[in-house]
């Protein structure tokens, strides 16, 4: 966070300038393929918060980007860019369904537990392999963490197609997880809100929610948060005070893997009841993109996965409403929302950091002066302050 500028600036007014410019340069572009931007905003916003079933799909998708942002987050404050959060959501998702194919279970609420343990256990494993080439061996943590996305979804090719697939099935998928570890979707305890029984949202996203409470004590109210924010602020400090680099290292890149792990258990559990190809959908790329954004705070986290999630739905809607609208040019909105909140940030941010400057700066007081009279000419004196 920035200390030349108030909190509210840096985490409210930036990020909603930007979003702000995102959309105007968005309209813009729907206006030159020939539609009108009016109309397709507003079937954008009807199709993603407009109903119960729009806000049970938005939800649905930022309870995966919640998971993914939290991660990257935590990697952030210790000045480690994770963009592996795909391949670690990927394998969050076996450990997921290993956890939930694993017993009979006779009830969700002791499936859930387990499925997070799987979840994270598997996700932070996967990270932990780039966390330690880093660490130890000085390998760049982008180019390790990319390639292991690469990895993650061979693995998951190979053990869909050859290990876990179904005897006799040509779906490259688990089985069904038992009933007693299907997840209660939004029907199931917010039917009075109007949710149908095929909405795709469910109990994972009072577990989002918590992990960002979790999140919050974790990285500003723990010594082990003060070493991860004072490693990421100032390595020679950190090491000067005693912090371990390769132990921070280690231990932000596992809850990093470990957070975007747990994404598997909305889409694998609790939407998808089993273990599918591609569970993740892009969600670890745009976790970048939600933790940019959201100053990797979690509720910045919360409010920009909540943006993305309406992008999603909102887009898939417009799409199917609005003639001559592509999957492509939703791809496009997205990317100038990217772009503006991540990459043109300092477009924003450096003029009002050079007005909050100018206007906290104090003004230098005139210097005092006495008057002498001698040899019958006045003078000034100064007069050291």
């Amino acid at each position: 966070m920035n200390d030349t500028l108030p909190r509210w600036v840096d985490i409210v007014l930036i990020p909603f300038i930007n979003l702000f410019l995102a959309l105007l340069v968005s309209g813009l572009v729907v206006l030159l393929i020939g539609k009108n931007p009016i109309e397709a905003l507003t079937i954008l916003v009807n199709g993603s918060v407009g109903s119960s079933y729009g806000w049970g799909y938005t939800l649905f998708y930022a309870t995966n980007f919640i998971f993914t942002g939290l991660g990257v987050a935590v990697a952030f404050h210790a000045r480690l860019f994770n963009i592996g959060g795909e391949g670690q959501a990927a394998l969050g998702g076996l450990g997921v369904a290993l956890a939930a194919l694993s017993l009979n279970w006779p009830h969700w609420s002791l499936a859930l537990p387990a499925a997070v343990i799987g979840g994270m256990l598997f996700g932070a494993a996967w990270a932990a392999i780039p966390a330690y080439l880093q660490a130890k061996r000085g390998s760049h943590i982008v180019i390790t963490t990319i390639m292991f996305n690469f990895i993650a979804s061979a693995l998951m090719v190979y053990l869909l197609a050859n290990v876990l697939k179904v005897p006799g099935s040509a779906s490259p998928e688990t089985a069904r997880f038992v009933e007693g570890a299907r997840l209660p979707n939004a029907y199931d305890v917010m039917s009075f809100l109007g949710f149908s029984r095929s909405t795709p949202l469910n109990i994972s996203f009072f577990v989002a929610i918590a992990a960002c409470v979790c999140v919050y004590f974790l990285i500003w109210r723990t010594k082990l948060g003060y070493e991860i924010r004072s490693f990421g602020k100032s390595e020679p400090g950190a090491i000067y005070a005693g912090i371990s680099p390769v132990r921070i290292t280690m231990i932000a890149m596992l809850i990093s893997g470990g957070l975007c792990g747990l994404m598997a258990v909305n889409a694998v559990m609790g939407e998808a009841e089993r273990l599918v190809l591609d569970p993740v959908q892009g969600a670890g790329f745009v976790g970048i993109a939600v933790a940019l954004m959201g100053r990797s705070h979690p509720v910045g986290v919360f409010i920009a996965a909540l943006l993305f999630g309406a992008l999603y739905q909102g887009g898939a809607e417009l799409t199917f409403e609005m003639n001559g609208m592509t999957r492509e040019m939703i791809l496009v909105i997205q990317a100038l929302v990217i772009l503006f909140t991540g990459a043109l940030d300092n477009m924003v941010r450096g003029p009002l950091e050079a007005v909050f400057v100018a206007r906290t700066r104090q003004p230098v007081p005139p210097v005092p002066t006495t008057p002498l009279t001698g040899g019958g000419h006045e003078e000034e004196k100064k007069v050291e302050p």
